[in-house]
């Protein structure tokens, strides 16, 4: 199977180098680079290894989650606590009609109370994510400093 595997990522590489000097020119148009061949296969190389590398993570995430002991009881803690996450982050979003009168009028973009409160949740949920990862790795390295 590595063997298979190593095969198929060198011929991708091979591939890859290929289409890289067939890209278009920097000086050409973008409406004509963007209708050119060795760009739009360089697009589905790409598409395919994300497609592959996600595929491999789901598998293999999924197989250890089953095969583990007390796994599927993480996944789920997990998932709880990204649900808590983000109820909280909803509910402190913003989506007041100043904020899109504002958008409106700097920006000159049209967008709904909705469109703001959803980027304001997500902005909170990866705020939020941030704290825990800090306060994740702060506190074993405190302990480990203060010996306890």
């Amino acid at each position: 199977m590595h063997r298979i595997i190593k095969i198929v990522l060198i011929v991708l590489g091979v591939l890859s180098t290929i289409l890289w000097y067939l890209l278009p020119a920097s000086d050409m148009p973008p409406s004509q680079a963007i209708d050119s061949t060795s760009m739009d296969l360089m697009f589905k190389v790409v598409f395919l290894l994300l497609f592959v590398a996600t595929a491999a993570s789901v598998f293999f995430g999924l197989k250890k989650t089953f095969t583990s002991e007390g796994g599927v009881k993480r996944v789920l803690k997990t998932l709880g606590f990204a649900i808590v996450l983000t109820l909280i982050g909803y509910l402190i979003a913003g989506g007041e009609e100043a904020v899109v009168e504002a958008v409106q009028t700097e920006r000159g973009l049209t967008t709904t109370v909705g469109t703001v409160k959803t980027i304001g949740t997500l902005l909170n949920i990866f705020f939020g994510m941030v704290i825990i990862a800090i306060v994740l790795m702060v506190i074993p390295s405190l302990k480990r400093l203060t010996g306890r």
